[in-house]
């Protein structure tokens, strides 16, 4: 249990942190998609994996390209719409307070922010191979 206070304290002070920070600000302007990572560590018992939780925050228009994970992709969306495209079906369309589970079979997929207006924020959680980049662009 002090484990998860530990966790949560810091994901707490990680979050006010990069809030109060202009640099991010700036840096997050000059990319679509800007990923601000907030925790990494092992999982317990299961060898060769670890937990990934991350920020994407996604300007109005902007659009990721097709990629895959080495493992499961939680998506929550904080603010704005994403709509992601899995390879050979319809668009998903993600709005504030929705969540999303892409898992390695649904293969390739690629999201952009719904809104050419407003930015888009989601906290991502994946769970994948270690030592894997988070994402593999499609060839």
């Amino acid at each position: 249990m002090s484990g998860i206070r530990t966790v949560v304290s810091s994901l707490s002070a990680l979050m006010i942190i990069f809030a109060a920070s202009p640099v991010r600000f700036a840096t997050a302007q000059d990319q679509p998609i800007k990923r601000t990572e907030l925790h990494r560590s092992d999982l317990s018992d299961v060898a060769g994996k670890e937990a990934v939780i991350y920020i994407a925050d996604v300007r109005p228009g902007a659009e990721g390209g097709r990629h895959s994970h080495y493992g499961d992709e939680y998506v929550y969306i904080l603010e704005g719409t994403l709509v992601v495209t899995l390879d050979g079906q319809q668009p998903i369309t993600l709005r504030k307070g929705d969540v999303a589970h892409i898992a390695p079979k649904d293969g390739v997929h690629a999201a952009r922010n719904g809104s050419g207006s407003e930015p888009a924020r989601a906290l991502v959680f994946i769970v994948a191979e270690k030592g894997k980049p988070l994402a593999e662009p499609a060839k």
